[in-house]
């Protein structure tokens, strides 16, 4: 692509801006004035970096409604200090009563940690979910479709990023204060755009296991 076909892709973007602007105000006109007085969202969501996964668009929400963190493969690493910053945002401020962690079938990141190949600076955050695959190891190796395998590795990373994040100080306190706060687990299907609940859905410290839980 030479800088001609470069500064019209770069310019498209503020073309739809302006169109997208020109909508919103024909069926609200009061939409930006609105928007500007502050967010209340009720949920958190953890997700995907991938593109086709808009928080948005497949939840029916509109700007306001959801706070959102993004990362390779939808990971909770207790060392990310943008998570946790987030996190700690969403329910000590935002007060969200909600926190879901969405994965997606054909994760890019789940399935290259299924394998053995190097990808570079990535594969250092590929990591946690190896670690994934070797606490489901027996499960997951009895699987012999490849595409199989990897829905429910995607399946099972989102699992232990639910767990993982209910032994986070931020929730666990949330919950020792009776703050309302569900933490879910998702996974959307790009093929037909169907999200489906997991049943893992965490509401107190006493779903978690007793070496987890914070005392006061």
């Amino acid at each position: 692509m030479d800088n001609k076909a470069m500064a019209k892709s770069y310019k498209k973007l503020l073309s739809n801006n302006k169109k997208w602007v020109v909508k919103q105000l024909k069926a609200n006109p009061d939409y930006f004035e609105e928007l500007a007085k502050g967010q209340s969202p009720e949920y958190l969501w953890i997700g995907c970096s991938d593109s086709r996964v808009p928080a948005n668009e497949i939840t029916g929400t509109r700007p306001g409604e959801m706070f959102v963190h993004r990362n390779i493969a939808n990971m909770v690493v207790h060392s990310d200090m943008n998570l946790l910053s987030v996190l700690s945002y969403g329910i000590e401020v935002l007060k969200v009563k909600h926190v879901i962690v969405c994965g997606h079938y054909g994760c890019g990141g789940v399935l290259a940690a299924m394998g053995n190949k190097q990808y570079g600076l990535i594969d250092n955050w590929l990591r946690d979910i190896k670690d994934v695959y070797r606490l489901h190891q027996e499960e997951l190796d009895a699987i012999k479709d490849e595409t199989q395998k990897g829905r429910r590795f995607v399946e099972l990373n989102v699992m232990e990023q639910v767990f993982d994040l209910t032994k986070s100080s931020i929730i666990q306190n949330a919950w020792n204060k009776n703050q309302p706060l569900h933490v879910h687990g998702w996974v959307y299907d790009i093929h037909d755009g169907i999200i489906k609940d997991l049943d893992v859905t965490y509401t107190g410290t006493e779903d978690i296991h007793k070496i987890f839980q914070y005392t006061s």
